[in-house]
């Protein structure tokens, strides 16, 4: 497949994809905790300690557990990822993006950004879907318990996923390749042909790079709560906001519908000048 005709759909994950933090709907609740209690409890701990708020949080998903007894293993976080409720329509969403990706002669490829646990969205039945997870993460020790972080994902460095979902370069160990300088035409995923998809706020970072870099970049709203994502427009963070709706014939999927198949006749278009150019030369 040519570099130009990979479209690559980069999403949050939760509140985007799912209708609330993933830690909510088994683990905190398996600790005896209100959702509010726990993210309480990780904001002090931030706040004491002068620590990024994702360090946090993992922090004390061990820490709770072991004040309990509770064993804290990867095993524990995969069958949280089993009961993950979706918004409308997330479940069939892929397969129908990825035959629009084909009517359109292009390939559509889906990664995870999330500031969540990799474990945990590995869990769920949608991971199959995802060319790569980008996603925080522990370390275990031999038991099988975890340890510390892997990985820490922020809103900030988040970006970085960005650049390696471009250059093609998805081992997170790699940095080399990373950073070597390579022309924009030589990329394996044309920032044109990227779609970022979040929730609010903490997506802001990769919706401007997405849009500004001649991506496309959408925020989606929960229900009665447009007025969170406004000022995303008006700001020109993004190109759009739509309620998170994943059905077929919904507003989501007719705007990535419009734009899979418009990338499909640039991409086209851009087969013909590229030929044109080598017959001149």
């Amino acid at each position: 497949m040519a570099k130009q005709h990979i479209v690559a759909l980069l999403y949050d994950f939760d509140k985007t994809l799912c209708t609330r933090d993933m830690q909510e709907y088994t683990f905190i609740p398996s600790l005896g905790m209100e959702p509010d209690e726990f993210w309480g409890a990780a904001g002090v701990v931030a706040e004491k300690e002068l620590m990024d708020s994702v360090l946090a949080y993992m922090y004390c998903m061990i820490d709770e557990s072991n004040k309990r007894g509770i064993p804290f293993s990867r095993e524990t976080l995969l069958e949280c990822g089993k009961h993950i409720v979706y918004h409308p329509g997330v479940k069939e969403w892929f397969e129908r993006i990825n035959e629009y990706g084909r009517q359109a002669g292009v390939q559509v490829e889906h990664y995870v950004l999330s500031s969540g646990l990799k474990e945990i969205i590995d869990g769920c039945e949608i991971a199959k879907y995802f060319k790569k997870i980008f996603a925080s993460e522990f370390m275990y020790n031999e038991q099988g318990r975890a340890i510390w972080p892997k990985m820490a994902v922020n809103y900030t460095n988040k970006t970085q996923f960005v650049y390696r979902i471009n250059k093609g370069v998805l081992d997170i160990n790699n940095n080399v390749d990373l950073n070597k300088s390579q022309p924009d035409d030589d990329r394996r995923v044309f920032f044109r042909n990227m779609v970022y998809i979040g929730d609010g706020l903490t997506d802001v970072p990769c919706m401007k790079l997405v849009k500004q870099s001649g991506g496309h970049s959408i925020a989606l709203y929960h229900e009665e709560e447009k007025s969170k994502v406004q000022p995303l427009l008006q700001h020109e963070r993004v190109d759009w906001i739509f309620e998170a709706d994943f059905r077929e014939g919904g507003a989501l999927d007719d705007a990535v519908h419009t734009l899979i198949s418009q990338l499909g006749c640039k991409n086209k278009l851009q087969d013909v000048t590229d030929g044109q150019k080598k017959e001149i030369k």
